[in-house]
């Protein structure tokens, strides 16, 4: 208890957003993005591979764009709750992400992250290896290609911006079914309109491209954060917040270039101990703080290794693959069959 109020202590004076940095922060994020979004439809007279690489371009900035989103949710961005309401609703925009309904679950996820008897708001749905032998071979099939790497980061983001953030849930309050309405009509209005200015090819090639790239590179980040091979997962009566954490979120060391683009978000471990911190301040905070340097590190490699993780064996406190529970079944099959 008591390094767990230390660590917190450590952390607080990162957890304060300032007005210059927050300030700067959209202009070298949100400007460059609708430039070149703007130049994806200019160039395409030229050619479509010029637009093309617009959008590949774009979607990095969609990236970043969110983490800002993301931080405004937390109401880490700027001091005052109006500016972070303001900033996150235009960001969920550029984004197609409703400010009030992430808002909701994306807190529900912080709250129950790594906790085994909490789980399916705002996670990817994993399942235990006992969860997953108990159910029948449909649900086992169907569990089996929602895990799947195309599946999950090829058909994900589709589902996600044209579905998920689309509908609110059965137990959303009038407040946050407004905002996923208005957040609904405002995208119609702004896709009816370029469509009818530049053509729904024209705007499938800018916008369905960037989206559809940015999408899956956040359901990547989202998903390499929580999956590898030693994370925390506990049932609640074991669940700890700080060991969640440091221990059940990842340090995703990336090259300077893509941390800048994921808006420093490979740093979770620190975000999870202390949402409050800006992404900005994300970095200083781990370089300045011994004990969340001993977070698990996640190279580019090493995350490419944890597509393969699909099920969490408790008893062992580790991620597994349908491979290895493949062969461990078998394992036992022959020693039965030889008793």
């Amino acid at each position: 208890m008591e390094k767990t109020k230390q660590l917190r202590k450590e952390v607080a004076p990162f957890a304060k957003s300032e007005m210059k940095a927050s300030v700067f922060q959209l202009i070298n994020t949100i400007l460059p993005l609708l430039l070149i979004w703007s130049a994806g439809y200019y160039l395409l007279q030229f050619s479509p591979w010029f637009t093309v690489v617009c959008s590949i371009l774009a979607s990095g900035f969609v990236v970043r764009t969110f983490i800002i989103f993301h931080d405004c949710t937390h109401g880490s961005f700027f001091k005052n709750k109006k500016a972070n309401q303001i900033v996150g609703n235009i960001t969920g925009l550029l984004t197609s992400f409703p400010f009030g309904k992430w808002k909701r679950e994306h807190i529900i996820h912080h709250a129950s992250s790594s906790n085994l008897d909490k789980r399916g708001i705002g996670d990817i749905e994993m399942l235990t290896v006992d969860e997953y032998l108990e159910k029948p071979k449909l649900s086992r099939f169907a569990y089996r290609l929602y895990r799947n790497p195309f599946v999950m980061f090829g058909l994900g983001p589709l589902y996600l911006v044209l579905i998920d953030n689309r509908l609110n849930s059965k137990d959303a309050k009038r407040k946050e079914r407004f905002n996923t309405y208005f957040n609904n009509l405002a995208l119609l209005i702004i896709c009816v309109s370029l469509i009818l200015l530049f053509g729904w090819q024209t705007f499938l090639l800018v916008h369905g491209i960037t989206l559809f790239i940015a999408g899956a590179l956040g359901i990547w980040l989202f998903y390499i954060q929580h999956t590898y091979e030693d994370s925390y997962f506990e049932y609640n009566e074991e669940w700890d917040y700080v060991k969640a954490a440091v221990e059940g979120s990842s340090y995703y060391k990336l090259p300077k270039l893509l941390q800048w683009i994921t808006g420093n978000i490979g740093y979770h471990h620190v975000h999870h101990l202390a949402p409050r911190v800006p992404n900005y301040n994300l970095e200083a905070a781990h370089e300045s703080i011994p004990p969340l340097q001993r977070a698990t590190t996640i190279t580019i490699k090493t995350s490419v290794e944890s597509i393969r993780y699909k099920l969490y064996d408790p008893k062992n406190k580790r991620f597994v693959s349908f491979k290895e529970l493949g062969k461990e079944l078998r394992f036992k099959k022959h020693l039965h069959l030889n008793r």
